[in-house]
């Protein structure tokens, strides 16, 4: 429960006080009504005693009596039989009672936290103790119990009456016949022998002190000194000093008496026969439903019907203010000494008459009980069970027998016992009143007389817990059993509510708050009753406010209870405490994902604010409501959206806002996009437009990170290979996933598109109309005060939880009720949440995010490009020439045009430097190639024509293609077209090709330093033909070289395959030409030119001489040469160091490889002295073979010449290379190993050392000689060794060793070496030495003369590293024999 002002045991000490009735005789009425008073409201703030009072009980022990309170009321007689419930006057004041009595702005709230709750709720509940004390007041007085009837009366007389002595005597008679005669059921009087106390009121401003003083002597000798008492009163006179404050203490009592007046005057006015609860059920509306439903069927236009209801009764009997009229003229005769006066004879009236005759009553009764103990207690109950003990068994006809059971007669024992128990339990002597209480219990049960009985658990329970000393224990049973017994068997609510008050504090007070919420929510009742909802609501709030003060909260409880009260209390007319509870609900349920709770408290707040004509909080309650995801049906939803725009129609009209807020449709910020340029125009007729950005296309981090890396490259390429610190990468499209921690820069009087994304979260479809955008513009910092808005957008449709994008709004068709309102909703964009420190990761914290504030910049120059004659589908190597078109649609110049690409092989410009100055053959303007050609004539044997170009007119070594143009600059408003040559990637498949032109404008300095664009083609591209190409090394001496252009030569056989089976439109095609580019390496001469190069068929196989030359570049590091050799196999030469063969050649995969492995080979001296290196340049090749092919397409029935080129990197003889890029093969899986195992030995490379040096005998194929005339025959063999690595090379001979092999098994060997049969030489770097030997046979034959055995070692490795060299093929001699007439004269063969 709340907190309250008074403590529980004073609290139950006010609840039951002794009871003083007032007798006044017309004249003292009209005394006391100087003041605005009768005599009971002037006792009224006096009756609280601040002394102690002390009695004997009947053990004649002196017992206290601290800080009684007594209670004077006038009499006011009725006739009539007691009810068991309030009647409507009594539920009416309880009702105004509660509702003049609000929380106070400003007031005391408890502030809790509990888990993640952060609740604030009301610390006290005025309300509530106004209530219980009202309700505690207003209790009809009982038969079964003593507590409120009267103990004694006071008899008031004027001191200005004729004869005061026979008014105090009509007075007494007017009393006992009040009491005695049976007329009248209420008042009721404690004890036969009631207490006169007669009192003479003597008015000092008109009486006769001298004769008032006579008369109270008199009363004296008549009624004795403690029977009688003179207040002297109205001393004040108006002529005093009008600035004296006199305090008022009778307006806090007399604002509930005026309330009871007020209350009565509406209750004798009701003449239409309706009864109370019509009345509370006019004002609770159509808000009487169930807590937790929500009415679909009458919600519509609810609102409407309760605006018009007027929820206010009179306004005197709601308004504080008027309550309390005239407070200011209470007491206006009486001084401060008349307060004492007053004051004293209170304290005179308890002290000496009040408490001496409770003490002489309880003595009485006392000693009758035990004048009864005396008999034996069998034979009593005997008695009793046998005769009735006098009790009559009577029924009443508002109380059923079952109801109340037995009715006592007044003089029963059992009564008498319960006198005397309340009787201590007014005078505090809470021990005899236990006792006492708990003996009558025991009477009434065996009586089942359950009414008596319950009264005695109640009272019991109560005093054992105001026992002083030790108290014993709190029988809460008592309690529980007493409230069960009034509300199931004996129907009073009443009582069962007065009992539950008392028990639930008890509880509370030590700490038993979860008994005190089950016992007050027990007494709640669905069941409609006249008073329930009120009684419900108060003791639901009481029971939510236990739940929160438990040591472990119960929040979910609370809330819940505080639910149902806010319904019992709007069902009771009280909205503004309904009101309360639902907002302090709503801190439990908020942002909880109880939608359905939520929707319900918003729509409850919403609808009792509205009445109580807070427009402002029902708008935003209801406005929750359409916000939140809403689990409603539709009805449920369309519902809300019309007393949502009900409510927000009545505040727009109340307000001068122009546009408010509007909660729908739901923006989602985060997914907002603003594009930043012009939209770019579409395809032309043939010109076809760059890609660029659009709002149409979905963001990608991959392809941004791609962009990204492009824009790089070229920013790097005009800043001499350096990327700015400052750089950041241009952003057309802002997004949720772009970086947004930085302005974005715009172009003056260039648009800025902002698409905005709407959601409907109703299941309702709303139309949106007229949207548009406001912004306001800042220059120089100062921001301007007036907002622009874009033009409006045409109407579109968001059905039901449908989400759209638009470039401002959008949403649907139907209409509720044609409810139009015209609204706004800001654009706020969150950042993306911080999460570095340790202060980021406990708090929410956002970054910036700029998307919506970007900088404006000075004009900057703006280009759109065209393609023309642009191919979809090409070829794997094919060759096609398009164009492209550079448009300046821009006020400004731009300059520093530039292109990089992912695929920066897939297409060229051509440079003017690479384009020879010959002229175009006739045959290549007929069949439009895109080669530059000459004619030639094709003769047998030819050689390959050479032309020596720099790489520097090719290379692009960032990857970035700088445009040219005319003067390098393009002015505002014009175009250049420029050829552009396409090759088709070597891999067949779809290739997606991005290109980004950069530009810059011609003023510097700017904010934005330059612009780009971006595009995309998708190229589908088909095989065409398979190159496969080796080279090994010729056996022919350099000496029987057909020419002298080199040391030696190399065979390069290359085998073309046509793969294009599948594709049917090609016919076939012819290799028109091959072409070498290297270093150091050229082809040299076609062997086969005879054979057809058409490739109808599969295979085509070709053989070529290639030999290596000294380049001018082995000396110039600073210039790189590239010898292009082109052997045209037809009747035109195509110039392959022109563009574009040779841009794409030095654009290919293949060659990128191989250039950096060329420029760092070059000899140096200290190479030779690595091994490794000495044998990889033994092998080395660095030849590229480029070759040139046509192909015969017949497309529409129209036969088509195709051009392409493919290329070949030769890199190592021996090895074979392709023109089709190898497929990676998947790596086999590797088994764990747990041991390391001991590293491999090093190998000496054997193999590759045996290529060192290459070896030739020189001998005559058949030698003849006469064996008859001499047995010797003597023939020259020359050895020619070669060295064919980079290094010094040691070379061992040797001529004794004998040869195993089955080779030369097969031939004889019997023949020797003559002269010297061992030889050390070294050779020098690529030196050729021929060395003289002698080969002696004895008979002729066929002999092998490979038989040398060569070793050789780099000369500054070690003699570990010697090997034998790979010899040649058989040396195969033929010596015949010849008779002596045969030989010649000179002896020679």
């Amino acid at each position: 429960m709340a907190q309250c002002v008074q403590s529980v045991q004073e609290f139950v000490q006010d609840s039951f006080v002794p009871m003083v009735a007032v007798l006044c005789s017309e004249e003292a009425d009209r005394v006391t009504r100087k003041n605005n008073l009768n005599f009971a409201e002037l006792l009224r703030p006096f009756c609280r005693l601040t002394s102690e009072g002390h009695i004997r009980d009947p053990n004649n022990q002196v017992q206290v009596v601290k800080n009684l309170r007594i209670c004077v009321n006038k009499v006011v007689t009725s006739e009539g039989t007691t009810s068991a419930a309030l009647n409507p006057a009594q539920r009416l004041l309880l009702n105004e009672v509660v509702l003049s009595c609000q929380p106070q702005e400003g007031a005391v709230t408890n502030v809790m936290t509990t888990g993640d709750y952060e609740l604030n709720f009301s610390a006290t509940t005025p309300w509530f103790e106004a209530y219980r004390e009202n309700f505690l007041q207003s209790m009809p007085a009982a038969d079964h119990e003593f507590l409120n009837h009267y103990l004694a009366c006071l008899l008031v007389v004027s001191s200005t009456e004729a004869v005061p002595v026979e008014q105090f005597l009509k007075l007494s008679q007017e009393q006992h016949r009040i009491q005695h005669s049976g007329e009248y059921t209420n008042p009721k009087w404690f004890i036969p022998n009631t207490l006169k106390y007669y009192v003479l009121l003597h008015d000092t401003s008109e009486g006769d002190e001298q004769r008032a003083d006579a008369v109270y002597e008199d009363m004296k000798q008549r009624y004795g000194p403690q029977g009688c008492y003179l207040l002297k009163m109205n001393s004040r006179t108006f002529s005093a000093e009008k600035d004296e404050q006199i305090p008022d203490p009778w307006s806090q009592y007399l604002h509930k008496n005026i309330l009871r007046n007020q209350v009565s005057t509406v209750t004798l006015s009701k003449c239409t026969g309706r009864s109370l609860s019509s009345d509370v059920n006019c004002m609770s509306g159509s808000l009487e439903n169930h807590a937790l439903q929500l009415d679909t069927a009458n919600s519509s236009g609810s609102l409407n019907t309760l605006s018009a209801v007027n929820t206010d009764l009179k306004k005197g009997a709601r308004d504080p203010d008027v309550l309390v009229v005239g407070a200011g003229s209470h007491g206006a005769c009486l001084t401060l000494n008349d307060h004492d006066h007053i004051r004293q004879f209170v304290q005179e009236f308890t002290f000496r008459g009040l408490l001496p005759h409770l003490e002489k009553n309880i003595r009485q009764l006392n000693d009758q009980l035990v004048s009864r103990k005396g008999l034996s207690r069998s034979l009593f109950t005997a008695t009793k069970k046998w005769f009735g003990g006098g009790k009559v068994p009577e029924k009443n006809i508002s109380e059923p027998k079952s109801t109340c059971g037995l009715l006592y007669p007044p003089e029963a024992p059992e009564l008498q016992i319960r006198k005397m128990a309340d009787l201590c339990f007014l005078v505090q002597h809470y021990e005899l009143a236990y006792s006492c209480y708990h003996t009558a219990k025991k009477d009434f049960l065996s009586d089942q007389a359950m009414l008596y009985a319950a009264g005695a658990l109640e009272m019991a329970a109560v005093s054992a817990f105001l026992q002083g000393g030790a108290p014993r224990p709190y029988p809460a049973h008592y309690m529980d059993t007493a409230i069960q017994t009034y509300k199931d068997v004996c129907k009073n609510m009443v009582l069962a509510e007065r009992c539950a008050l008392l028990s639930a504090e008890i509880l509370k007070s030590q700490g038993k708050y979860s008994d005190a919420a089950t016992l007050l929510i027990k007494m709640t009742s669905e069941v409609r009753k006249p008073d329930s909802d009120l009684r419900s609501a108060l003791l639901l709030e009481q029971a939510a406010h236990c739940f929160i003060n438990m040591r472990n909260p119960m929040v979910r409880k609370f809330a819940f209870h505080m639910i149902l009260a806010g319904h019992r209390f709007s069902k009771a007319g009280q909205r503004r405490h309904a009101l309360r509870c639902y907002c302090q609900a709503m801190q439990v349920y908020k942002d909880r994902g109880w939608s359905l709770a939520e929707d319900h408290i918003n729509f409850t707040i919403g609808r009792q604010s509205f009445t109580l004509r807070q427009p402002d909080n029902a708008v935003i309650a209801f406005r929750q409501i359409l916000i939140n995801d809403s689990r409603q049906t539709a009805t449920q939803q369309g519902a809300f959206l019309r007393e949502y725009l009900y409510v927000y129609k009545s505040v727009i009209g109340a307000s001068d806002i122009s546009l408010p807020q509007l909660p729908l449709p739901c923006i989602n910020s985060s997914a907002t996009r603003v594009y930043f340029g012009h939209e770019r125009r579409l395809a032309e007729g043939e010109k076809q437009a760059a890609t660029h950005v659009s709002l149409d296309q979905e963001y990608d981090q991959d392809s941004s990170a791609m962009w990204c890396h492009l824009e790089e490259q070229l920013v790097a390429s005009v800043n001499r290979g350096i990327v700015p610190a400052n750089f950041q990468p241009t952003q057309y499209c802002l997004n949720n996933q772009t970086d947004n921690l930085r302005h974005p820069l715009a172009v003056v009087e260039e648009p800025i598109i902002v698409e905005v994304t709407f959601k409907n979260p109703l299941k309702v479809s709303l139309a949106l109309s007229n949207l548009s955008l406001l912004w306001k513009f800042s220059s120089d910092g100062t921001s301007s005060s007036k907002e622009t808005k874009t033009e409006d957008l045409t109407e579109e449709t968001i059905t039901n939880e449908e989400t759209t994008a638009v470039g401002v709004g959008n949403v649907g068709h139907q209409t509720l009720d044609l409810m139009v309102v015209r609204g706004r909703q800001n654009l706020k964009i969150l950042g993306p949440r911080l999460n570095l420190t340790k202060e980021d990761k406990m708090l929410i914290r956002h970054g910036p995010d700029r998307r919506l504030d970007p900088i404006i910049t000075p004009p900057m120059p703006l280009m759109e490009v065209f393609f023309l004659q642009f191919p979809t589908a090409l070829l794997c190597g094919e060759i096609r020439k398009a164009y492209v078109e550079f448009c300046n649609v821009s006020g400004v110049a731009l300059c520093g045009l530039r292109v990089a690409s992912t695929h920066p092989d897939f297409f060229t410009f051509g440079s003017q430097a690479t384009t020879p100055l010959t002229p175009i053959s006739p045959n290549s303007a007929e069949n439009c190639s895109a080669y530059k050609t000459l004619a030639t004539a094709l003769q047998p044997g030819s050689v390959a024509s050479e032309v020596l170009v720099s790489a520097d007119d090719f290379s692009q070594p960032s990857g970035v293609i700088e445009i040219p143009i005319d003067g390098n600059t393009l002015q505002s408003g014009e175009s250049t077209q420029l050829p552009l040559w396409l090759r088709g990637p070597d891999e067949e498949g779809v290739h997606e090709i991005n290109f980004l032109f950069y530009y810059e404008s011609t003023e510097k300095g700017l904010k934005i330093s330059h612009r780009v664009l971006r595009h995309t083609v998708f190229i589908c591209a088909s095989r065409s033909l398979s190159v496969q190409a080796s080279a090994c090394r010729s056996s022919v001496p350099p000496h029987h070289c057909l020419d002298d252009k080199g040391s030696g030569g190399t065979l390069v056989f290359v085998d073309v395959e046509n793969i294009n089976t599948s594709e049917g439109g090609v016919r076939e095609f012819h290799i028109v030409q091959v072409s070498s580019s290297s270093q150091h390496w050229r082809l040299h001469k076609y062997i086969n030119p005879d054979k057809d190069k058409g490739l109808s068929g599969i295979m085509g196989h070709l053989c070529f001489i290639s030999s290596w030359f000294i380049s001018i570049s082995k000396y110039s590091l600073l210039c790189i040469k590239y010898t292009f050799a082109d052997l045209n196999l037809g009747n035109e030469r195509i110039i392959s160091s022109s563009t574009p063969c040779g841009d794409f050649f030095f654009r290919s995969s293949s060659r990128t490889s191989s250039i950096g492995k060329s420029q760092g080979s070059l000899p140096t001296e200290d190479r030779g002295s690595d091994i490794t290196n000495i044998v990889k340049k033994c092998n080395e090749l660095d030849l590229n073979i480029i070759i040139i092919w046509k192909a015969y397409v017949v497309e529409d029935n129209k036969q088509l010449i195709l051009e392409g080129q493919l290329h070949v990197a030769l890199q190592t003889i021996g090895k074979e290379a392709s023109s089709l890029t190898p497929k990676e093969e998947a790596q086999e899986m590797v088994l764990l190993k747990f041991k390391s195992e001991l590293p491999p030995p090093v190998v000496l490379p054997c193999a590759e050392l045996s290529q060192l040096i290459k070896t030739n005998l020189h001998y005559p194929e058949t030698y003849t000689h006469p064996f008859v005339q001499d047995s010797l025959c003597l023939v020259p063999v020359t050895l020619t060794l070669s060295n064919c690595s980079l290094a010094q090379v040691d070379v061992i001979i040797d001529l004794k060793h004998k040869s195993s092999s089955p080779e030369s098994l097969e031939v004889h060997s019997s023949f020797a070496w003559v002269g010297q049969t061992q030889y050390k030489l070294q050779l020098k770097p690529q030196e050729v030495l021929g060395l003289s030997l002698q080969a002696c046979f004895l008979r002729a034959g066929v002999y092998n003369l490979n038989t040398p055995q060569v070793f050789a070692k780099p000369s500054e490795q070690s003699a570990m590293c010697e090997t034998s060299q790979q010899t040649a093929s058989p040396a195969l001699i033929i010596i015949n024999n010849t008779c002596d007439a045969c030989w010649p004269a000179d002896g020679t063969t």
